[in-house]
């Protein structure tokens, strides 16, 4: 039988276009290279890094911190004549499904590489990229987004005893690991408890039906989301206000809510719960990621 394993994927029509973890190789601290600063595209709204694959590319790969498993589009994998993997079961926005494998022998984001990896092979249309980055390539890394900057810094990162201390400009919200997805649970809907999941590789912020039967909102707009293998669903879009994330507060929050298959994947389908997407963390001027420490930190935006 196929590994079970979850992916948060999702690419959405008519509004924007929005995994087992790999052993990586073991980092040394102390002879480590700097941190690259790499610069970032943007595709419909998502962002994307250029990487390498046993020294071809670059290729331009969707920064995805909602999936677990990196994928890279079939296209590409024929190009590079990569040989076939296992075939697994994924679940995306739309449903669970057999998908077919390559083997990746090493890919590298900046100066940073790991070991082989079975990837999804996807069609590059629905992906809307040569591939996605999932967390199995920035599980020991910290990543930090500057939007006024447009750019991306990747660093290594090992677990400290101690949080650092928040600068004047930004607030720091702790998180707990579910399948790797770093979970914020110091969020609010009014009274009631949010969990909130980060992921760059939507562009739209999505709401589960136990969040939609809790709050208020205004008129309901019906799109069309349609998933990385192509399948498509409606949603309905509004705006919702009284979410807080830590300090911050969301007056006008825009929100799809649909019974994705990611929530009961993830133990959340009857918790009111958010997969926080970059229409939310564009609001800040910088987002720092820290997945070994579960550590979150926004830069205020300059209204706030």
């Amino acid at each position: 039988m196929a590994p079970a394993l979850a992916a948060l994927l999702l690419t959405v029509s008519n509004v924007a276009r929005g995994t087992e973890p790999v052993a990586q190789e073991p980092i040394d601290t102390t002879t480590s290279p700097p941190p690259p600063v790499l610069t970032f595209a943007e595709v419909d709204e998502r962002m994307t890094l250029p990487v390498t694959i046993s020294g071809a590319g670059p290729y331009r790969f969707v920064v995805d911190t909602g999936a677990q498993r990196t994928v890279i589009s079939r296209e590409l994998a024929g190009v590079l004549n990569l040989q076939p993997g296992r075939t697994v079961r994924m679940t995306t926005m739309t449903g669970t499904g057999s998908t077919a494998t390559v083997i990746i022998p090493v890919i590298t984001v900046g100066a940073f590489g790991g070991s082989r990896i079975e990837a999804p092979a996807l069609e590059q249309a629905h992906l809307g990229a040569s591939g996605l980055l999932g967390i199995d390539t920035l599980q020991d890394r910290a990543l930090s987004i500057d939007f006024d900057q447009q750019r991306m810094t990747v660093s290594p990162a090992t677990r400290r005893k101690s949080l650092r201390r928040a600068a004047p400009d930004e607030i720091v919200v702790r998180a707990r690991s579910l399948y790797g997805q770093l979970v914020v649970t110091d969020a609010f809907y009014g009274s009631i408890r949010v969990r909130v999941i980060l992921d760059t590789g939507t562009p739209i912020t999505m709401g589960n039906m136990a969040l939609k039967r809790r709050v208020q909102h205004g008129a309901m707009k019906s799109i069309g989301v349609m998933s990385v293998t192509g399948e498509t669903m409606q949603v309905d879009y509004t705006q919702i206000g009284a979410v807080k994330i830590g300090s911050i507060g969301f007056d006008n929050l825009p929100v799809a809510f649909a019974d994705a298959a990611p929530f009961a994947q993830f133990g959340l389908a009857d918790k009111p719960a958010l997969l926080l997407g970059m229409d939310a963390l564009r609001l800040f001027r910088r987002v720092d990621i820290d997945f070994p420490n579960r550590e979150l930190r926004l830069a205020l935006p300059r209204r706030f």
